[in-house]
This record gives structure tokens, C-alpha cells and sequence, in this order.
């Protein structure tokens, strides 16, 4: 679960606060692609995931998809789904149909989804790397080292669109040899959400098994 929740998050973006050991032209890009973001009420994200390990000569790809509302979620990937009303967390395992939930404490995970797009701000060194085309859309990439040397992840790199300051596109490199890329396919700005949105309603999942872990 933690693995998901870190991945999807150090996945859509990042953000920080300048400082002499930062790169200045990194750093403008990034609080202009947070101030966009930071801007919506809400914003759901269809992306697709790449895992690839070349030791272990693996490739393989999923798609999910995100709805996040301050600091509220709902994460759907490869046959799982996990829910966060700010307070309680359900996990949701189709194949099982089985539901486990716990309560929801931010510090408990590596990185949460509603701190996308502030996660540079803390605990990374960022700098401009080069100028790319993703889709035809010229785009800025920025790099994120992790001043933790003990960190799992050793850099992140954002491709961010130069035109809207979106993110298209990310890749996370691991010290175990797995490299994960996300890519956005389709970004909704403040999708329509009710009351149900970041809520487990069981009445839609006929005979699921409830496991209470509060």
C-alpha cells in the first residue's frame, strides 16, 4: 500500500523553496507548474505507469487513474483501489473482495497524493536539465535529488509543458534497478465531487469482506 501511495505521489509532480543550493531557473518552472495546480479545487488524472528493470530484463505497463480534493483521494491501479477521506483509508482488493480499512495518518506514508505538488519544497535539490518535445509540446525537464541519502528513490526527473506549465510526464529511479514512468493521458481540472467521492460505499461492492484494522 505504501508503495503504491509513494509511487503514485512522487509520481504527478513537485515544488520548493529556493535556496542558494537550488537551481533558479529549476525552481521558477516549478512554482509556476505548483501555482497552477495548487490554483484547482479538485483534479482527477488518467496516467499510465511503466516499470522497467533492465537486470531483470522487465518491462511492464498499467494504467490508474487519481481524484485529489485538498486532502482527500481516490487512487485506482492494477486491480486496487484506496480511498482517503483526510481521515479514514479504505484499500480495496477486487480479485479478493475484500475491503481493509485503517485510519488515515499522512506521517505513516512515504508520500502521500496530496502532497504532489508541494514535495520539492522539502527534503530535494532540484536543476534545469534540457529542453524535450513530449507529444510534439516543447517542454522544460527538471531533476529532484533527495537530500537522504538513505532515500530508496536517488533522483526523480519532470517533464513540464513550457506552454502551460503542466506536468506530462515523470521518471522515478530506484537503487534497486526498477525505474518507473508515469505519463499523464488526460488531465481534468476541478472534476465534478460529492459526498460519496472520497468514501467506501459497500453497497456498491455486492458480498465484499470488511477488515476493520483501526
Amino acid at each position: 500500500m505504501k508503495k503504491i501511495l509513494s509511487l503514485l505521489a512522487l509520481s504527478v509532480s513537485l515544488i520548493s523553496t529556493a535556496s542558494a543550493q537550488q537551481d533558479p531557473k529549476a525552481g521558477k518552472i516549478l512554482d509556476q507548474m505548483s501555482a497552477k495546480y495548487q490554483a484547482l479545487k479538485a483534479f482527477k488524472a488518467n496516467f499510465t505507469q511503466t516499470l522497467e528493470n533492465d537486470a531483470a530484463k522487465l518491462k511492464e505497463n498499467i494504467t490508474g487513474d487519481i481524484t485529489v480534493s485538498g486532502q482527500k483521494f481516490r487512487v485506482k491501479l492494477n486491480g486496487q483501489e484506496i480511498i482517503n477521506n483526510g481521515q479514514t483509508m479504505w484499500t480495496y482488493m477486487k480479485a479478493e473482495n475484500e475491503v481493509n480499512i485503517s485510519d488515515y495518518d499522512p506521517e505513516d506514508q512515504d508520500v502521500s497524493p496530496t502532497q504532489i505538488f508541494t514535495l520539492y519544497k522539502k527534503g530535494y535539490k532540484y536543476a534545469y536539465i534540457q529542453e524535450t518535445k513530449e507529444a510534439g509540446e516543447a517542454c522544460d525537464v527538471i531533476e529532484l535529488s533527495p537530500e537522504n541519502k538513505d532515500n530508496p528513490v536517488f533522483k526523480v526527473r519532470v517533464t513540464v509543458s513550457k506552454v502551460d506549465k503542466s506536468v506530462k510526464s515523470w521518471k522515478m529511479f530506484k537503487k534497486n534497478g526498477n525505474r518507473y514512468t508515469y505519463t499523464i493521458r488526460k488531465f481534468q481540472p476541478n472534476p465534478p465531487i460529492d459526498a460519496t467521492t472520497f468514501n467506501f460505499d459497500k453497497t456498491k461492492y455486492k458480498g465484499v469482506k470488511v477488515i476493520d484494522l483501526r
